[in-house]
């Protein structure tokens, strides 16, 4: 079975993540992704039809909060069940798939959060000394674990436990606490595991996900960087025929990514807007007209729109108003940027699948934020979208951008995101808010690139908070703002963790933000992972 990519017509072998609510969904997805085999994330409200029309290889169901036994609980068509399509229960997926098929899932003695020891049928006795009513123990772990370590370590988070599996299954691993951690019923095409076998906390996980996608599902590595430019290509010659686009340039990775595939599929049909808001890190509209002119053989429009955006934030604090305002402001500057292009009908944007994710995807998928061009579109939006970029996450960004042949100043330049300084100023945005944060800005960029840090940092940066502090300069009382540094490493933008920086780079940021920059006197280091928080403050 194959299917498509939204937006790509390239003929993937295509898995379905059914989101849970799970905060490990996109997890999941990357997980598969790295498989060479592409996934998306779609509802729990998914029919079966709905399912069937998309022709996937295979099924994933994820993990989430809900107990089955809870009224309101997600749930699955059960129908889904009935279309032969291979199915992986993961965590709650896991204990639903057994609810569902007539096993039994009840709460437990006590839950299993973290790490716990996985032992394999073939490896040792199931826990209690018994086989759970109406299934048979194997004498190996199945089509996922047969051959792998036991026991082995696991990362577990829930309190129900699978008591008996579906009538037929067979159980294949299993914990103190888990008597059914793992089973199969390779006929039927049904997996499941207790555990999180995407998290790194699994070791022999990914192995698992690739035995399911390989064997259990029977698809091949065909999501490859090639596979998804010719894909994307065609899609694009095929959206925008004959006619005329608008690209939106910012600077960052996908804009530049999504403007030079445009450009392979339409050529010179394309035109590129540079739009300086007046949010941007110092010099970096000089920079980006100076690379794309030395890089690109594409007509280059540079806007100066500041006053417009000052204006349009003045006394907005909220950063979903935030957002909001911005992306309509960027829309009002590519409609001015159309009197270059009267005909213009399309306009490309670098919009990727975190931006859609974190803007609420599903129905139990919380919006995280509004991504400005996601969320933030105006409703008399009158241009057609077009988002090469819309199925991928930021690393597969990456690797597009090298096998496009875009330099490594475009393809490893740290993520921008698109309202800019504005959401990295808490309160309102000022000209000398901003001005103030430029500064701090560059000079934390100046030391990790001094010291040899930048290409081992995922995105490093300055926030300045709507607070004062007292301080003492020159033996004078001061009363100046904070200046918050945030650094964390990350693949995918999905999770991060705070950078380890090293105390003398971190104490050269400090000494020179408080001696160079007017008006701040504290410095202070964000040591936040995420979850729970966010890469942005806002």
């Amino acid at each position: 079975m194959s299917g498509a990519a939204p937006g790509i017509d390239g003929g993937f072998d295509t898995v379905l993540v059914v989101d849970f609510g799970a905060q490990y969904a996109q997890l999941i997805a990357r997980r598969v992704r790295e498989c060479e085999v592409f996934s998306e994330i779609v509802p729990s409200s998914i029919t079966a039809s709905e399912v069937a029309a998309r022709r996937p290889a295979g099924v994933i169901l994820s993990g989430g909060p809900a107990s089955v036994h809870v009224e309101g609980a997600p749930s699955l068509d059960p129908a889904v069940y009935d279309l032969g399509v291979p199915i992986l229960g993961i965590c709650y997926g896991a204990q639903l798939m057994a609810e569902q098929l007539g096993g039994r899932v009840g709460p437990n003695e006590r839950g299993e959060y973290g790490r716990a020891e996985l032992t394999l049928a073939g490896g040792g006795p199931v826990a209690g000394g018994a086989e759970p009513e109406g299934s048979a123990v194997s004498d190996d772990g199945g089509v996922l674990l047969s051959g792998l370590p036991s026991p082995q370590p696991v990362w577990m988070s829930h309190f129900d436990a699978i008591a008996d599996p579906p009538h037929g299954a067979t159980v294949t691993g299993s914990t103190a606490a888990s008597p059914v951690a793992a089973f199969e019923n390779a006929v039927q095409g049904l997996y499941a595991v207790q555990f999180h076998p995407e998290v790194e906390h699994t070791p022999y996980g990914r192995q698992m996900i690739e035995r399911f996608l390989r064997q259990g599902c029977g698809a091949g590595p065909s999501w490859s960087m090639h596979s998804i430019i010719d894909a994307a290509v065609a899609a694009i010659r095929d959206q925008i025929g004959d006619g005329l686009a608008i690209c939106g340039l910012s600077g960052g990775v996908d804009s530049a990514v999504a403007a030079a595939l445009v450009h392979r599929a339409i050529g010179d049909r394309l035109t590129c807007v540079l739009v300086d808001t007046g949010l941007l890190r110092q010099d970096e509209a000089d920079q980006v007209e100076e690379t794309f002119a030395r890089h690109f053989g594409v007509d280059l429009v540079r806007m100066d729109a500041a006053d417009e955006f000052f204006a349009a934030l003045a006394g907005v604090t909220d950063p979903e108003d935030k957002r909001r305002v911005v992306g309509e402001q960027f829309i009002r500057a590519f409609e001015r940027a159309r009197t270059r292009v009267p005909d213009a009908g399309f306009l490309v944007q670098g919009t990727l699948y975190p931006d859609v994710i974190e803007s609420g995807a599903t129905a139990h998928s919380s919006t995280i934020k509004s991504h400005h061009n996601v969320g933030g579109l105006p409703d008399d939006l009158d241009f057609e979208l077009v988002e090469p970029l819309r199925s991928l996450f930021k690393d597969e960004v990456r690797a597009v951008g090298a096998e496009l042949g875009l330099p490594d100043e475009i393809v490893y330049r740290q993520p921008f995101p698109g309202p800019g300084l504005a959401v990295r100023i808490i309160g309102e945005v000022t000209r000398e808010a901003t001005e103030t944060l430029r500064h701090a800005d560059a000079i934390v960029r100046e030391e990790l690139r001094d010291a040899g840090l930048e290409r081992e940092i995922w995105q490093s940066f300055a926030v300045l908070p709507d607070i004062r502090t007292v301080g003492v300069m020159g033996d004078e009382r001061t009363y100046g703002r904070p200046v918050v540094i945030r650094a964390v490493t990350s693949s995918d933008a999905m999770t991060a963790d705070w950078a380890r920086l090293p105390h003398d780079v971190l104490e050269a940021m400090s000494s020179r933000v408080i001696a160079e920059v007017s008006g701040v006197n504290r410095v202070a280091y964000d040591i936040t992972s995420k979850p729970p928080a966010t890469i942005e403050w806002e």
